[in-house]
């Protein structure tokens, strides 16, 4: 199985449930926080791929959910120097397993690309459970 270098925001409970099925599936999961991390643009840019800019984006960051940023209106050096400044805005998780990368837990992409031993399809692993207006797990 995989080593899996995962950069996660600690005490977000859709990473610890992402983390769980990793291991599940027999990867060794390395965690990193993704708050605190060095990342210079042009590292953090290769974890999103080929995806469209709006993409690279956690949609439930205080920023966004205000509407104070419009991931829709934003160039990539504009997101990404957004990013640096507030890694909040960094679609969760960022993984690394060698030299592939990979932003965001679409489980079935995670499952084409390095395997699940399950899927849980009635949960949304992406997107923050808690509504707005209840207190944040931390770090926000």
């Amino acid at each position: 199985m995989a080593t899996v270098y995962f950069y996660e925001k600690p005490g977000c409970s859709n990473n610890t449930r992402q983390k769980k099925l990793l291991a599940a599936a027999g990867h060794q999961v390395v965690a990193r926080n993704l708050l605190t991390e060095a990342w210079q643009a042009d590292r953090l840019r290769t974890f999103f791929g080929a995806l469209a800019v709006r993409n690279w984006f956690n949609y439930s960051a205080p920023e966004i959910k205000h509407g104070e940023i419009d991931p829709d209106n934003l160039t990539e050096q504009e997101a990404l120097v957004l990013m640096l400044e507030n890694p909040l805005l960094i679609r969760r998780p960022l993984m690394q397993v060698g030299d592939r990368l990979m932003a965001g837990f679409d489980q079935e992409a995670v499952d084409n690309w390095i395997g699940l031993k399950e899927i849980e399809t009635n949960q949304d692993l992406e997107n923050c459970p808690r509504p707005l207006a209840q207190p944040s797990c931390g770090h926000e």
